[in-house]
């Protein structure tokens, strides 16, 4: 498991609209083009600069592929760049004000210090 990798791609599909959009459509299509294409990329690295061995375990692919944020929180995925993401991804389909963050609280409830382990 690689929380490093986790981040990595809600950082980076979270500050492309294009790749919000991307994502929010073909979830599991995007996770493995990102795999495949940009997470052995190195960050603020001129292109073509890449490492050659991070990969998801199955378990944070199909995460991943299925907008699970509460499964991504288990994993150690950091809380704030997934709520960041999914409010990109999904803010527009709720009426109310802070719908969907509301619906984020709902669902991690369950959860009390200490939370899930974030370092990376």
């Amino acid at each position: 498991m690689s929380k490093y990798l986790l981040n990595k791609f809600l950082f980076t599909i979270d500050r492309d609209p294009e790749l919000v959009e991307r994502y929010r459509e073909d979830p599991r299509g995007t996770v493995t083009w990102w795999e495949a294409e940009r997470a052995n990329a190195i960050l603020n690295l001129p292109e073509g600069e890449a490492s050659s061995w991070l990969s998801f375990t199955d378990e944070e692919r199909e995460a991943l592929s299925t907008h699970d944020y509460v499964k991504l929180f288990e994993l150690g995925a950091h809380n704030f760049l997934t709520l960041t993401l999914f409010i990109a991804l999904f803010e527009r389909d709720y009426s109310e004000p802070l719908g969907f963050q509301l619906e984020y609280a709902r669902k991690l409830q369950h959860w009390s210090l200490p939370y899930p382990d974030i370092t990376t």
